[in-house]
């Protein structure tokens, strides 16, 4: 067959492929990501008609479709088997990605010291050599005979080994070092990820093994490489974190066997990763005492509400424009509530500094925490102290009106067990409330911000 180079240019972001550089690429609209590519394109023969009309597979009824044989693998590790939707799935292609040096290839290697006991693992790696490998498995004491290691990164020969060895899982750290040989990009690119990704899919559905893949992930935190490989994969894994700081959060942001609002939590030291089976008192531990601008919040991920400490800080001004800043809440939401405060409850900010700070590294999405964000503010504004035994959750509207929230029974009780007195939340939950009747909890309905200010003593 006659074979002759060719260049082309290609989307980082979502694999669109032109034969002209593009500023903005015409398919997802993103700016400056085509990358040149020289490829070897080969004359293939035309299918015959009746390879053409040859049916691939047999369609089913849904209603002969059997689930019941549908079997999970537990990794040993309640906080990852709850951001799976309760572990592993056989024949599943699941991509984990996350920051340099945030914990990846050692909750892997913490996963196979568990599942090394029943099952038959391989670990294929393109980055460590077999006695680095060997030298953290034995830090993190994992020492199992059904543990394989392989350091390659062909994936043709990856596959093949895959399918003469018949393991039970499959670990590739990572996919950017992956290498298809029929293609002359080098590895990393947009072409070869999204190509050693099909691969590795065709080979996992095909042989009904579990596959879990490490990716790299670019300066903007994405995941480094094509948009569509997110697309190709079952689950897609984010490891959270600052990683000179000992927490981690694992979040789910595709999932297609469990829910992508649960997350899990983890605390690194040198045996490798911990669970935090109670994160709100890991978040709200060394918190001040009689100090103004914080206030607990109760935020809810997946079925888990996880309380949360919000510190803001107002201070005049010393340049001409106010200065905003926020960390671990949106920017956006946190002037609009700057906005309400001043418009419909008179606490001016225009030209004073305001800061937000959710303490723990935790990101906090959820419209309920708009109520402990702008009692924090105004508390930091008029030095007023909120008591250590209040927690706050409310939806804050433009008018001022706080707006009520799902799962209110959740996050009072969550609230009670921490040892919390007082709870401000929408006066519109209270008549779907149920309070235990030995709770000592008493609940403070608002239906405004000055209402819940009122309720501080301000």
């Amino acid at each position: 067959m006659a074979s002759k180079l060719k260049s082309l240019y290609v989307c980082s972001q979502c694999g669109h492929e032109s034969a002209k550089w593009y500023g903005k690429c015409p398919s997802c609209g993103e700016w400056n990501t085509f990358t040149e590519e020289v490829r070897e394109t080969r004359k293939i023969n035309a299918p015959s008609v009746q390879e053409r009309r040859r049916p691939s597979s047999e369609p089913v009824p849904i209603s002969q479709i059997s689930t019941e044989d549908e079997q999970r693998y537990y990794t040993g590790s309640a906080e990852l088997d709850r951001v799976l939707g309760g572990g592993i799935v056989k024949g599943s292609l699941v991509l984990l990605g996350g920051d340099p040096g945030i914990g990846k290839s050692t909750i892997l290697l913490q996963v196979c010291s568990h599942l090394g006991k029943i099952l038959k693992i391989l670990y294929i790696s393109g980055e460590e050599s077999k006695r680095q490998i060997k030298l953290r498995a034995a830090r993190l004491g994992v020492d199992s005979d059904n543990l394989y290691i392989m350091t390659e990164t062909d994936i043709e020969i990856i596959a093949d080994q895959i399918r003469n060895e018949s393991p039970d899982l499959v670990m590739i750290d990572s996919i950017q070092t992956m290498n298809y040989k029929e293609l002359n990009s080098s590895p990393g690119s947009v072409t070869q990820v999204r190509e050693c990704t099909n691969i590795l899919m065709r080979t996992s559905k095909s042989l009904d093994i579990p596959c879990i893949v490490v990716g790299h992930v670019n300066k903007d935190g994405a995941i480094a490489g094509p948009k569509v490989l997110e697309h190709i994969v079952d689950a897609v894994l984010y490891f959270e974190g600052d990683k000179q700081m000992s927490y981690r959060i694992l979040r789910a942001v595709k999932n297609r066997y469990g829910s992508t609002n649960e997350i899990g939590v983890f605390q690194m030291g040198d045996t490798g990763l911990t669970e935090v089976e109670n994160p709100s008192l890991m978040l709200l531990s060394g918190r001040p005492k009689n100090v103004s601008g914080t206030c607990v919040a109760c935020t809810m991920e997946g079925s888990r509400p996880i309380l949360a400490e919000i510190q803001g800080l107002v201070t005049n001004s010393g340049y001409g424009n106010a200065r905003r800043m926020s960390t671990g809440f949106d920017y956006n939401r946190m002037s609009m509530l700057l906005a309400v405060l001043e418009k419909r409850c008179g606490y001016y900010f225009s030209s004073l500094d305001a800061y937000i700070n959710v303490i723990g590294g935790l990101r906090l999405d959820e419209p309920a925490t708009d109520l402990a964000v702008s009692l924090a503010l105004v508390s930091s504004l008029k030095d007023i102290v909120v008591s250590e035994d209040i927690l706050a959750f409310g939806e804050v509207g433009l008018t001022g009106e706080i707006r009520s929230v799902n799962h209110a029974d959740m996050r009072v009780s969550e609230a009670a067990r921490l040892g919390f007195r007082r709870c401000i939340m929408p006066y519109h939950n209270l008549k779907n409330l149920t309070v235990p009747s030995d709770s000592k909890m008493e609940i403070i309905g608002v239906r405004t911000i000055r209402d819940a200010v009122a309720a501080l003593g301000g």
